[in-house]
């Protein structure tokens, strides 16, 4: 048989090697070689583990002192200029005196975290730089949740401590010009940023400390950004255009987070330059274009429970203020029967908003801020006097999918017996789902509104326009 044959037959014949036999022989050396592997990755994480804790504890240590330093020499309330330069002199006298076992690298980020952590947030910084994000929520030190496109999801960022929120808490506060201990376990304010923060302490929060930032953009969007983003039609828009700039009274309900502030502002846009507007807010988060502009913001009490400025004391003072529209953030309490004598006295054209589920939930509500204000003031009278006042209902709401809609815009035509009378002029109506995103379109309803009778004896048109037509769309 010749080596060709040989070779040949050899290709053909398959060759069985014990399993046994094969498997100490091939992973005899592999084994040890990843046990290696393995002792020398544990060594190397447990390494970086010990430095982590160690640099903790370094930065723990020194945050405590200069939070000490700082409330005793009374720098909290100090303009943020003198506060970074006496961080600044703390951070470099400890690392010029003080046997620090950090490296370079490491002395630099602890300057900068501790310098962080005196003049801004501390561990939410990056949260607070994202201009994606629009609410920090933080349920525990070690529990931190935001908000990004409409969706809460939970982050990486941790505190240290149920003591290191606490301090970040208490730092926040004093800088605002607020105080927060055990005594008084609750602070709500408005940060330099427009963002808008609520702390608790135990024992009014169970689990410990929390926090939450409401956070704004840095620029105002626009009639036109809305309309882009899908909240609502340009034939809304144009209709609601119409009705700022005839001094329409306008409602915007909706529940938390639907954007009616956001619309609010962006409606706002249509009043006429020469128009003296003043603004009033809980908290200030209106941005407005026009130049002739008063912004005013109520005032908590203080420690010694003196000195609140409550919005319905603002809305008294507004109207010796000779304003042509009144805009309110938000009808809370009692306010809203100062709001609705101003609509109806002469201060037409006046814009606020309402926590609501519906257009007509929207009015049951007045009603009921209206009794807050301590009036025996009749039901019937309160609703005549509500109807009497508003146009216009705009209904916002934040659908599941996290987008922000305008659901309707509704005409208030009058009174029946007990029950206010809306007719919708534009709807949402949604027609399914598209990978997680609802679909849908705005519809004109058809109905001409009341007060084109109005403006037609002002000779303003609008019967024939044609973003009343069914079919705009």
């Amino acid at each position: 048989m010749t080596k060709r044959s040989v070779r040949a037959l050899l290709k053909k014949k398959t060759i069985k090697v014990p399993q046994d036999r094969l498997l100490k022989k091939s992973t005899s050396g592999q084994q040890s070689t990843e046990a290696a592997n393995v002792s020398l990755g544990t060594a190397a994480l447990e390494k970086r583990v010990s430095k982590k804790l160690e640099y903790q504890s370094i930065k723990g240590e020194l945050h405590e002192r200069l939070i000490d330093e700082l409330n005793n020499a009374g720098m909290l309330i100090r303009p943020d200029d003198e506060l970074k330069q006496y961080v600044e002199e703390f951070v470099a006298g400890v690392l010029d005196t003080e046997d620090i076992p950090l490296n370079q690298s490491e002395r630099i980020r602890l300057a900068d975290e501790l310098l962080e952590e005196a003049l801004g947030s501390g561990p939410l910084a990056p949260l607070m730089g994202d201009p994606a994000i629009s609410d920090i929520l933080v349920n525990r030190f070690d529990a931190v949740y935001v908000e990004r496109f409409g969706v809460l999801e939970p982050t990486d960022v941790r505190f240290r401590d149920e003591e290191h929120l606490v301090r970040i808490i208490t730092r926040i506060a004093a800088r605002v010009g607020r105080r927060i201990d055990t005594s008084s376990p609750m602070v709500d304010a408005r940060l330099p940023d427009g963002s808008r923060i609520n702390a608790t302490l135990p024992p009014v929060t169970l689990d410990g400390p929390t926090l939450s930032i409401r956070r704004f953009g840095r620029r105002r969007l626009t009639s036109e950004n809305l309309v882009r983003l899908g909240m609502l039609s340009e034939q809304m828009l144009k209709f609601l255009e119409l009705c700022v700039v005839n001094r329409k009274n306008i409602l915007i309900s909706g529940g938390t987070g639907s954007g009616k502030s956001t619309l609010l502002g962006a409606i706002s846009e249509s009043i006429p330059a020469q128009e003296r507007i003043i603004t009033i807010e809980d908290a200030a988060e209106l941005m407005l274009g026009q130049d002739n502009v008063i912004r005013m913001e109520t005032r908590a009490a203080n420690v010694e429970g003196q000195g609140q400025i409550s919005q319905r004391d603002l809305v008294v003072n507004a109207l010796r203020m000779r304003p042509d529209r009144i805009v309110m953030g938000e009808v809370r309490a009692g306010e809203a029967l100062d709001m609705l004598q101003a609509m109806n006295t002469g201060h037409d054209g006046s814009l606020t908003t309402i926590h609501a589920n519906s257009p007509r939930d929207a009015f049951a509500r007045l009603e009921t801020m209206v009794m807050m204000a301590g009036m025996e003031l009749p039901s019937r009278a309160i609703r005549e006097q509500a109807v009497s006042a508003i146009s216009i209902v705009i209904h916002v709401r934040r659908y599941e999918d996290g987008t922000r809609r305008i659901e309707r815009i509704a005409e208030v035509v009058g009174i029946e017996g007990q029950t206010p009378q809306l007719q919708d002029i534009y709807v949402f109506k949604q027609t399914g789902k598209e990978e997680n995103r609802i679909t849908g379109r705005f519809e004109a309803t058809g109905i001409v509104p009341r007060f084109s009778r109005e403006l037609a004896d002002r000779g303003i048109e609008i019967s024939n326009q044609k973003f009343f037509e069914r079919d705009f769309q």
